[in-house]
């Protein structure tokens, strides 16, 4: 960020009026050089004076949107190079290849992928659709894709075939991928009047990044860097060089977001390419362009991603209380798991299996997992009895059974002794477990 606190600070009303949430003007400065106010937020900041900072305070990666909503996904805005320096901002977005003679086919089976995952939809945001030398059969294609739902990417280089396209799809705000050193005032002028963002490429990185300046000075304002398919070698230090260039250097020529095509870098070789994607996944693809995307895929790249584009300093939490699982009521069980996201999804599931009607009872435990929650002193016997009554679960609940996770049967003991008249129950280390256990414990009831 260009600015420090006191140079923004200087632009401010200083009138300490609080409008902003902040204590005094100093206090919002300091906000905004951090990253974690806009200056919007202060009402009474003159114009001339938001012209001067809106720039200058901007994130060095642009940050824009393509698709429409329900299907319309954030690029860019990237502040680090590395997530434990503080947190990534925009996640990778996956597309699959489709040309028009395929594109029925392609686009059924990147509809298939669609699965949700601690509380994120898991699905292919994307269709490369591919031009194959037929305006009409590229139009028409793309209106197939759009009408899928799936955000679209144009790949052509052919001015008139992107301009046929366009007219048929421009309400879907898809990306044209196609500019190049050769076409750039064509391709710029197809941008700006259709209002879509630009994929520009070129054979070196000077050469892009003329390309990109370029187009700046013709005033396309959402640009996306193609990093090039020439080898995984070139394409790995590219995506690596600009994103260091916008973040280190603040060259905002290269401060856009990158695409990456690991179907030409790996054709038709499906185990490479997901590995390829795993690593633009972490450095530094903005979209990812793949031949196919089945479960097998999915799984494990969707998993890198989530686990890489959360907040590390937000744990993934879920909303205390009790949810009620295969028709539970006031007369069935209750078990008791923490609010970290993943763990309630995983007894959630295993619980939902077992068919057995469970209510599955959420304190606030931190967003730690069982044994860290515990060791942290965020779940514990009067934690749990504090709780139940502050849940009125009691009130709620007849079943006087209560299951606990087995990894804090140290656990039992104390609530007893919290809560009179429960029968506090050691449910298995592991939730793979739970099935049986609760199968065989409703017997046994």
């Amino acid at each position: 960020m260009a600015l420090k606190g006191i140079d923004i600070f200087k632009l401010t009303p200083k009138t300490n009026c609080k409008d902003c949430s902040q204590p005094t003007c100093m206090a919002f400065a300091m906000k905004v050089a951090q990253g974690v106010a806009q200056i919007e937020q202060c009402p009474h900041m003159s114009p001339d004076a938001l012209d001067a900072l809106s720039e200058a305070t901007a994130p060095p990666m642009k940050a824009f949107k393509i698709g429409v909503a329900g299907g319309e996904y954030a690029l860019g805005g990237e502040t680090v190079l590395f997530r434990h320096d503080k947190t990534f901002v925009s996640k990778p977005l996956y597309a699959v290849c489709a040309t028009p003679d395929a594109a029925d086919t392609a686009i059924a089976e990147a509809c298939k992928v669609d699965y949700e995952r601690i509380g994120e939809r898991m699905c292919v945001e994307l269709i490369y659709l591919e031009y194959a030398g037929d305006k009409a059969a590229f139009a028409e294609a793309a209106k197939k894709a759009a009408d899928s739902g799936k955000t679209l990417v144009l790949a052509t280089d052919d001015a008139d075939a992107a301009k046929e396209a366009l007219s048929a799809v421009a309400d879907a705000k898809p990306v044209l991928n196609g500019a190049n050193p050769s076409n750039l005032d064509a391709f710029a002028a197809l941008a700006k009047e259709y209002g879509v963002p630009l994929g520009v490429t070129a054979d070196s990185l000077d050469a892009l990044h003329d390309a990109v300046q370029a187009l700046e000075k013709a005033e396309v304002k959402d640009i996306v860097i193609d990093v090039g398919a020439a080898s995984v070698k070139s394409a790995f230090e590219n995506a690596v060089q600009i994103r260091r260039s916008a973040l280190k250097s603040e060259d905002r020529s290269f401060g856009y977001p990158s695409l990456v095509n690991v179907a030409k870098l790996a054709p038709g070789d499906e185990r490479m390419q997901s590995a390829l994607a795993s690593l633009f996944t972490l450095k530094y693809g903005s979209i990812i362009v793949m031949e196919g995307m089945g479960y097998a895929q999915a799984l494990p790249l969707y998993g890198l991603r989530q686990n890489i584009y959360t907040d590390p300093q937000k744990p993934m939490t879920v909303e205390v209380g009790n949810y009620p699982i295969n028709g539970a009521d006031e007369n069935s069980i209750c078990a008791l798991t923490v609010d970290f996201a993943l763990t309630y999804f995983i007894i959630s599931g295993e619980v939902e299996r077992s068919g057995v009607p469970t209510n599955l009872l959420i304190p606030d435990a931190g967003g730690y997992s069982v044994l860290t929650a515990w060791a942290a002193g965020k779940l514990s016997a009067g934690s749990i009895a504090k709780f139940i009554k502050e849940e009125s679960i009691e009130d709620k609940i007849k079943n006087r059974n209560l299951l606990i996770p087995g990894k804090v049967a140290v656990l039992k003991g104390e609530l007893e002794e919290n809560l009179p008249g429960w029968n506090i129950v050691v449910a298995p280390n592991e939730a793979i477990s739970l099935v049986k256990f609760l199968k065989e414990f409703q017997a046994a009831a």
